[in-house]
C-alpha cells in the first residue's frame, strides 16, 4: 500500500510516497481504508523529527492523526463494527499503528466512532484530533455553566471546535480575532470578541476586570496571557508549556495522544455534529498520490493563515 512519510526528518520536501507491506486488523481491531485525511500542525512537527522518537520504529515515519474512511477488514472478536462501516479514527503517529498519511489504517476499536449523517469523508476527518484536543481543554478546565474562558487563536480549528464545545457547555466566552476573522468567530457563537495584536490585553480586562477562570491558549501567548487569568484561574496549553510559575495559576498540559482510546468521547462529537452544535471546516481538499502535494499542504499550513483543515484524498 502506498503511505506518505519521512525516512529523515526534516522539511516538507522530505515528505514522499513509500509502498509498504499492508497491515491487517489484529484481534480487537479493525482495518480502514482511508479516504480522506486531515493535515494538522502536530503533523509538521512529526515530519522535523519534533516528537517523542522513542516507539518510532522503522522509517518511512508516517505522520496524521486524523483519518476517515470504510472499515475493509474486522480482527478477531470485533462485533460491534462490520466491513462497509464509515468511520473517523484518531491515529497514533511514530508509535502503534502510525500516522493517517496511509491507505490502509488499523485501529482499535475504541479509536475510532462512525462519522455524523450527512457529513463527507473529508468533513469527519477535520474532527478526531482537533475535537478530542477541545474536549479535553473542557474537561481539564472543569468550568460550569456561566464562567469564562478566554481563547486564543479561535480563528483556527481548534479555536472553532472549543468555542463551539464552551458555548454548548454554557461558558462564557471570550475569543480573539483578526478584523479578517471577525465574522468568522461570530459565527461560532462566541460571547465577547476581541481584537488580536496590541490591544488584546486591554480589551480583554475591559471585559473581565477580575481576570478569567480559564484560558486555552491555542496561539501560544504563554506568559503574554497569564496575566489575564484570576486568583486560581487555570492556563491550558496545547504545546506542552509548563508555565511560568505565576503563584495562584493552576497550568495544565493538554496532550490529546492521551485520547487514542477515546470512543465515547469521539462519538459525542460526532453527535454533537448532528446536532448542529460543531462545525467541521475543510479548507481545500488535495490528491494524496500526486508527488508534491503533502509537502506543498505542509509548506501551506506552516506560513500561517489557513481557516480549517487542508484535507487530502486518495
Amino acid at each position: 500500500m502506498k503511505v506518505i512519510g519521512v525516512t529523515k526528518f526534516g522539511g516538507p520536501d522530505a515528505l514522499a510516497i513509500h509502498e509498504v507491506e499492508e497491515p491487517h486488523a489484529g484481534p480487537g481491531e479493525v482495518r480502514i481504508e482511508v479516504k480522506a485525511f486531515a493535515v494538522s500542525p502536530t503533523d509538521t512537527g512529526v515530519r522535523a523529527g519534533g516528537r517523542d522518537l522513542s516507539q518510532a520504529g522503522e522509517p518511512p515515519y508516517v505522520p496524521g492523526m486524523d483519518a476517515a474512511g470504510v472499515v475493509d477488514e474486522v480482527g478477531e472478536g470485533v462485533t460491534e463494527w462490520k466491513e462497509g462501516d464509515e468511520v473517523m479514527a484518531i491515529a497514533l503517529p511514530l508509535r502503534g499503528h502510525g500516522g493517517a498519511y496511509v491507505q490502509e489504517l488499523v485501529a482499535p476499536v475504541d479509536s475510532i466512532a462512525r462519522i455524523p449523517a450527512g457529513t463527507s469523508f473529508e468533513e469527519a476527518s477535520t474532527i478526531p484530533m482537533n475535537g478530542l484536543t477541545a474536549v479535553q481543554i473542557l474537561e481539564k478546565a472543569g468550568l460550569a455553566a456561566g464562567q469564562t474562558l478566554l481563547v486564543t487563536g479561535a480563528p483556527g480549528l481548534l479555536g472553532n471546535y472549543l468555542v463551539q464545545l464552551a458555548e454548548q457547555e454554557g461558558i462564557v466566552v471570550i475569543a480573539d480575532a483578526a478584523d479578517k476573522d471577525r465574522a468568522l468567530v461570530e459565527s461560532l457563537g462566541a460571547d465577547h470578541i476581541v481584537p488580536r495584536g496590541d490591544e488584546f490585553v486591554a480589551a480583554v480586562q475591559a471585559i473581565a476586570p477580575h481576570g478569567v477562570d480559564a484560558i486555552a491558549d491555542t496561539a501560544l501567548l504563554h506568559e503574554q496571557a497569564v496575566p489575564l487569568l484570576r486568583e486560581g484561574g487555570v492556563f491550558l496549553a496545547v504545546r506542552g508549556w509548563q508555565g511560568d510559575g505565576t503563584p495562584g495559576v493552576r497550568f495544565e498540559q493538554v496532550m490529546v495522544f492521551d485520547e487514542y482510546h477515546s470512543h465515547t468521547k469521539l462519538d459525542r462529537l460526532r453527535q454533537a455534529v448532528e446536532d448542529g452544535v460543531l462545525t467541521p471546516r475543510v479548507s481545500e481538499v488535495l490528491p494524496a498520490a500526486e508527488p508534491g502535494t503533502s509537502a506543498d499542504a505542509h509548506r501551506r499550513l506552516e506560513a500561517g493563515g489557513t481557516r480549517g483543515r487542508l484535507v487530502l484524498t486518495w
